[in-house]
């Protein structure tokens, strides 16, 4: 069109399962830009998120807001979209809990599996039924238990104690800059997602018991330097973690044919208070690096000129660097009026069975139809 950048709201629509902040058809705000890097999407974003705040509530938000990679979100956090109003960070206890006699640590690890622990602080306090309620929350996301320990004047306590030896539960206590009255929770599984979902989750159930989060705080970061590419257990080959044209850091680019499973990705999403609000990418804009991308993934030649022929056609063009990013309009003035659930500011919302009551849809299609 000769336009190197626009914005427009657009509606979409999504085959998935409903959730609160999940409609089967909402509102974004697409921006694409040509000439530009992961930074420039980044600034436009922030200056008009700061704008929104500014009008309508009246706030000052302070930008550049802070950026995290998802290494780091996932090791601290659990999840990619982490809240950053309260601490409660995870920490990876596997070389301290090696060297205990408890099985079910040592038999995950011998499985290049992963130990984490969060310190609720001053939650010594919590009942069996306190912990047998986050036991049960934690298996939502596949933990198969949830071990603790009570911080007390003595040490450490729990059923478990005794199959660390002393040396052992200092450095716990040490690592976890654990305190009288505080209570140690750990996960461990072969499956690192596992680990790092039971964890990041639980993390928010405990902060939410413990009154830390401030519902009246906005607090932003950006999640970037996603990873680019996973191998898929199910397909037996890798798949794009995003979508398969997005751009792989520069100075990962040598990585492509023999580790692809560690490029990261020219990705970023912007997350507010646990809750991701956007995301996008820089895209691929020479043909020979698409092709390679198109090869890592499994699609031949011949497949890649059926479904993506014009997009080859037009790199030999000269196509600009280019990408953008996509706001979830609902979800972000469901955020910005303090509504958990987007159907709340949406005219004539879907109810749980994706009907919509007032125009009575869906109706019967006819044989015909």
């Amino acid at each position: 069109s000769g336009l190197d950048r626009y914005f427009q709201v657009v509606k979409c629509f999504r085959d998935e399962d409903l959730r609160a902040d999940r409609q089967p058809e909402f509102t974004q705000i697409d921006v694409e830009m040509s000439f530009v890097d992961e930074n420039d999407v980044i600034e436009v974003i922030e200056g008009l998120i700061k704008k929104l705040w500014r009008i309508i509530l009246n706030k000052e938000l302070k930008i550049p807001f802070p950026r995290i990679a998802y290494a780091d979100a996932i090791s601290k956090y659990g999840l990619d979209k982490p809240d950053t109003r309260f601490e409660l960070h995870l920490v990876d206890v596997s070389e301290i809990v090696k060297n205990s006699n408890f099985e079910v640590f040592t038999k995950v690890l011998k499985e290049n599996g992963i130990v984490k622990a969060i310190n609720a602080k001053g939650c010594a306090s919590f009942s069996r039924t306190d912990i047998e309620e986050l036991t049960s929350f934690v298996a939502i996301y596949g933990s198969k238990g949830l071990a603790w320990m009570k911080v007390t004047e003595k040490g450490l306590e729990s059923s478990i104690v005794k199959f660390f030896d002393e040396k052992v539960q200092k450095e716990l206590l040490k690592t976890m800059k654990a305190e009288k009255n505080d209570l140690l929770f750990f996960v461990a599984n072969t499956s690192h997602k596992v680990v790092n979902d039971s964890l990041g989750y639980l993390r928010i159930e405990v902060a939410k018991k413990l009154k830390l989060i401030d519902n009246k705080h906005f607090s932003f970061v950006w999640v970037t330097d996603f990873p680019l590419i996973e191998y898929s257990e199910e397909e037996q080959k890798y798949a794009a973690v995003h979508h398969p044209f997005t751009a792989p850091k520069d100075e990962d680019l040598h990585l492509l044919e023999k580790e692809p499973a560690k490029i990261r990705a020219k990705a970023y999403d912007i997350v507010l208070n646990g809750t991701e609000i956007g995301g996008g990418s820089i895209r691929i804009h020479k043909s020979d690096v698409q092709s390679k991308m198109f090869s890592v993934l499994g699609i031949s030649n011949q497949e890649a000129e059926e479904k993506f022929g014009f997009l080859l056609e037009a790199f030999k063009y000269g196509t600009p660097p280019h990408g953008g990013i996509a706001l979830g309009l609902d979800r972000l003035v469901a955020m910005m009026t303090g509504n958990e659930s987007i159907r709340e500011v949406i005219a004539f919302p879907k109810n749980k069975a994706a009907e919509s009551l007032m125009e009575n849809a869906p109706s019967e299609a006819s044989e015909k139809q």
